[in-house]
């Protein structure tokens, strides 16, 4: 059963310039992607740094408008309510904020995303504050029960967010998330900002909240071997674009689009008898987001380009069990 789905979402940013600050380029940061989450899933989200991940999870919870002047936003964010069908992209602050509790999200640094001058308890306490018409004592439990359920303790919700660890403090972040009960959480690289022993603390806490919750997830990250211990299907994405989506584990064993063969093959393999020429080199570098090649945008980069690649954006195709946007392979 599908909770959400994207049909055709761009997200153009302005570039201004000169002494009035007129617009003179945009930068097409989202280019019509298309996807869909079943509820109880994990969709991971993965692709280089640039490519536009993190805007997609920030437009699908309907902050990109708050936080940039002048971005365009298109196509469709559908969300599946209860009370029916819902295109949250179409909405404005005043009437998203009765879907704010169902959609919330987790964010790459937890240095950064909490409050410095509140406690963990206001932190936590927040959502319930403005979601719910709950009272001091009700918050005050559910603050409790929140953070025994991310492995912190009720004495701890007295402190300060300097006071904790990085893990620790992106512990926080999930109990803020999970205070309102959420239907789907983005998580925009969650782990990044951690150590490889905690990243696995963290990912293994997740999974445990949405066996136990019903969570469905949008997992963004660059890490392939966390997207593929999380995710139950994968979508790589360049440039704006989605080049390949499908079960996890068929892509990370045969990865089919020449953009997801590549960034594949630069996972680290902990095996010394595997050969180093396995590794697929691409030659130049991201073309600028500004002026984006015509037709497939990895065509300036890709090993099997044909001169037709130009002409026109390829569609996403079913092939093998997973859509691939590729028509040479």
């Amino acid at each position: 059963m599908k909770i959400l789905e994207v049909q055709n979402l761009s997200v153009r940013f302005p570039v201004t310039g000169g002494v009035f600050a007129r617009k003179i380029a945009e930068v097409r940061a989202v280019d019509g992607v298309s996807f869909d989450l079943e509820k109880g899933e994990t969709l991971g989200l993965v692709g280089e740094s640039g490519c536009g991940k993190s805007t997609v999870g920030r437009a699908i919870i309907n902050i990109l408008r708050s936080m940039s002047h002048g971005v365009a936003i298109s196509g469709k964010v559908i969300y599946h309510h209860p009370s029916g069908p819902v295109d949250l992209a179409a909405l404005n602050r005043n009437q998203m904020r009765p879907y704010r509790s169902d959609l919330q999200m987790i964010f790459q640094d937890p240095y950064s995303s909490l409050n410095p001058r509140m406690t963990v308890r206001q932190i936590v306490e927040e959502p319930l504050k403005i979601h719910t018409k709950d009272g001091p004592a009700q918050r005050r439990d559910r603050v409790s029960w929140l953070l025994g359920k991310v492995g912190l303790s009720a004495e701890q919700a007295s402190r300060y967010p300097h006071e904790f660890s990085g893990g620790q403090r992106q512990r926080i972040g999930i109990a803020r998330a999970l205070a309102t009960h959420p239907k789907i959480i983005i998580a925009d690289e969650p782990v990044s900002a951690l150590d490889v022993s905690i990243q696995a603390q963290v990912i293994n806490l997740m999974q445990d909240l949405q066996e136990e919750f019903g969570l469905s997830y949008l997992f963004i990250a660059h890490d392939l071997s966390v997207v593929r211990h999380i995710s139950n299907r994968i979508a790589v994405m360049y440039l704006g674009n989605i080049a390949e989506i499908g079960p996890a584990e068929r892509i990370y064993k045969t990865p089919m689009h020449p953009y997801s063969r590549a960034l594949l093959s630069a996972v680290p393999r902990p095996d010394p008898d595997v050969s180093r020429d396995r590794r697929t080199n691409l030659k130049g570098d991201i073309p600028n987001p500004i002026h984006k090649p015509s037709g497939c945008g990895f065509r300036t980069r890709c090993p099997i380009a044909k001169p037709s690649c130009a002409d026109a954006v390829p569609p996403l195709e079913l092939k093998d069990e997973r859509w691939v946007a590729c028509p040479w392979v």
